[in-house]
């Protein structure tokens, strides 16, 4: 798996950082990036609204605060590290062709974007047996390799941004350390 971009949005959906890791992608222009930004955040919000069933049940957002009180209580029980990946019901991924398309919110409503190469094997399916295949396997091999890439970028955003005393909240990130730390965690 091969990473193409990371990106970070604020909360509102603002474009905070963006790094295009592998050379010889197309270039965007900085208004292009601010309209994708925008747009993800966006679905991501819509998608997050979209549960089936929900008549007659809590509201996400209580139900969201339950469940992070009970994270925060077993984290503080424990001492265990405990995933910091909030987006639970929102939008999680896109596969296409070209590129997979990863999301990573955390408790504060930061998003990590994560944009790879596909996966070889789903998309050149050969048969197993009987219309088997075996891609289930490749899948969540994929998936543990982007969270494990989002856990190192949310521990040098933590690091390197937020223990920074001249950066601002949801201000474009321009730290040359925190470059050196995501071209370090995508490897």
């Amino acid at each position: 798996m091969k990473v193409y971009s990371i990106y970070i949005l604020n909360k509102a959906g603002g474009l905070i950082y963006q790094n295009d890791i592998s050379p010889g992608l197309n270039k965007l222009s900085a208004n292009d990036y601010l309209v994708l930004a925008g747009t993800l955040h966006g679905v991501h919000a819509i998608a997050s609204k979209l549960k089936p069933g929900n008549q007659g049940q809590t509201s996400s957002s209580e139900a969201n605060s339950a469940s992070n009180s009970k994270v925060n209580n077993s984290i503080l029980a424990t001492g265990k590290y405990q995933n910091p990946n909030t987006n639970k019901s929102g939008l999680q991924s896109i596969e296409t062709n070209f590129f997979n398309l990863y999301i990573f919110q955390t408790l504060t409503g930061i998003k990590f974007i994560v944009i790879t190469s596909p996966n070889p094997v789903v998309h050149n399916l050969q048969p197993v047996s009987e219309g088997y295949t075996s891609t289930q396997g490749e899948l969540n091999k994929q998936f543990e390799e982007v969270n494990h890439i989002f856990r190192n970028l949310y521990v040098a955003y933590s690091d390197y941004v937020m223990k920074d005393p001249f950066y601002s909240l949801d201000m474009p990130i321009k730290s040359t350390l925190f470059d050196t730390k995501v071209g370090e965690a995508v490897i």
